[in-house]
């Protein structure tokens, strides 16, 4: 066995490319504040912190766009050509902000610079995860597709985890006014080392991208995806609606949630997001397990049509403002999203033809991605606001859970499992 073919070494390489997009997410998040700061003019703290995730939310509308630009490079020149690109297209502009001088330096030009990187950032995502599932997925033996689609999400998870565990680090390890000052720098540095990595772990994988390679005399897959495959990017964009609105409520909004409504204290609400977090590892594994079983439609029509009728009662229990009764809600949601990711892209996989695979999965998943899960925090903050029903997120996660478990039903007559 070559190390190209070697089953750990392509699931680690399909895998690493999410791990720094995430971490890169993660670190963002972090020091948003100190970034507003190193940015923007001197005005309103929150104003400084609304615009450093202003141009965070720049580069996550470009999603889409690099799902077209890396769907059509993994279809017309090999899965592993693409990852190879999009990693570099992540780790390079990391890197680059990690050494941007601030405002006092350059003016105006830093701010337009970071939103620069931030759009070259958001490229390499709307292709990364997408193209290291197809890859994944069709190496993959057809009774572990399941789990091993898995493993790129998983990648995600644990990039979000490092992220967080590299600013409370800092925050534990340096004085308060170093980090403000430089030390949230070091976080984007580091990003260059995790990308190397990925380099090196995708180098060599040439021979299985000159094997998948497609010779394609049509059109360009972009333009097949739009005009003979339609309706499976509408399908896929349906499917992927429940996992974008509940991912960025329960793992993101959440500990706002907690803390405006319930009153809980941010540490406290930090602590139960994390351990959400980590135990989303064994239950998206465990089902994803389980799919390779039963199937992956029938997991995902369960946890979806789960959703409509048991979020609710957790959002309760979560309302219950004792920590016992904040987790037992959490869990039930990890147990519904964690499913929901370990089965999607296996699924999504085996439901588009492969000659415009990386090019629909890219734009179907990203546009619910981008357009509705983007969103989803912002309209949650909204609605309870003006509501004041503070069950609102329920309301949303049950609306995206009805939509996804409809899709997945209706969708069975038209298509079948499109071979891999």
């Amino acid at each position: 066995m070559t190390p190209a073919t070697n089953p750990a070494r392509l699931m680690a390489a399909g895998a690493i490319g999410n791990l720094l997009e995430w971490y890169d997410f993660a670190v963002y998040g972090y020091f948003a504040a100190a970034i507003g700061r190193a940015f923007f003019p001197e005005q309103d703290k929150v104003a400084q912190v609304l615009a450093a995730f202003g141009v965070f939310a720049v580069g996550f509308m470009m999603r889409p766009v690099g799902g077209a630009v890396f769907g059509h490079i993994g279809d017309r020149l090999g899965r592993s050509t693409a990852l190879t690109l999009s990693v570099l297209a992540m780790a390079v502009p990391t890197f680059l902000i990690g050494v941007l001088p601030g405002y006092d330096v350059l003016g105006l030009a830093a701010p337009a610079l970071l939103t620069l990187l931030r759009m070259l950032q958001g490229l390499s995502v709307g292709g990364e995860y997408t193209t290291s599932i197809v890859f994944l997925v069709e190496q993959a033996r057809p009774e572990r597709r399941g789990i091993v689609g898995a493993v790129a999400d998983l990648g995600a998870v644990s990039g979000i985890l490092l992220g967080s565990a590299t600013g409370a680090v800092l925050e534990w390890a340096m004085p308060a006014g170093a980090v403000e000052a430089w030390g949230w720098r070091i976080p984007f540095w580091i990003g260059l080392v995790v990308g190397i990595a990925g380099l090196a772990l995708r180098r060599g994988l040439g021979e299985s991208a000159r094997e998948e390679k497609r010779q394609l005399s049509g059109r360009p897959p972009l333009i097949a995806t739009f005009t003979h495959h339609w309706r499976v990017l509408g399908y896929l964009a349906g499917v992927s609606v429940f996992g974008a609105v509940g991912f960025y409520l329960m793992f993101v909004y959440i500990v706002s949630w907690l803390q405006f409504v319930d009153g809980i204290a941010p540490a406290q609400a930090l602590t139960i997001n994390t351990a959400s977090m980590v135990l989303l590892i064994p239950v998206e594994i465990g089902l994803a397990a389980l799919s390779d079983r039963i199937g992956q439609r029938a997991v995902l029509l369960a946890v979806t049509g789960l959703s409509v009728v048991a979020a609710w009662p957790m959002f309760w229990l979560m309302h219950g403002h004792q920590e016992l009764m904040v987790l037992a809600g959490q869990l039930g949601f990890v147990v519904l999203i964690g499913g929901y990711y370990g089965c999607l892209p296996a699924f999504m996989v085996s439901v588009v033809t492969r000659d415009v695979r990386c090019t629909a999965i890219a734009m179907g998943y990203n546009v619910a991605v981008g357009l509705i899960g983007g969103f989803s925090p912002l309209v949650a903050t909204w609605l309870v606001r003006r509501t004041d029903n503070d069950y609102s997120p329920a309301f949303m996660i049950m609306a995206a859970g009805a939509i996804s478990f409809l899709v997945l039903l209706l969708g069975l007559r038209r298509r079948q499992a499109a071979g891999i």
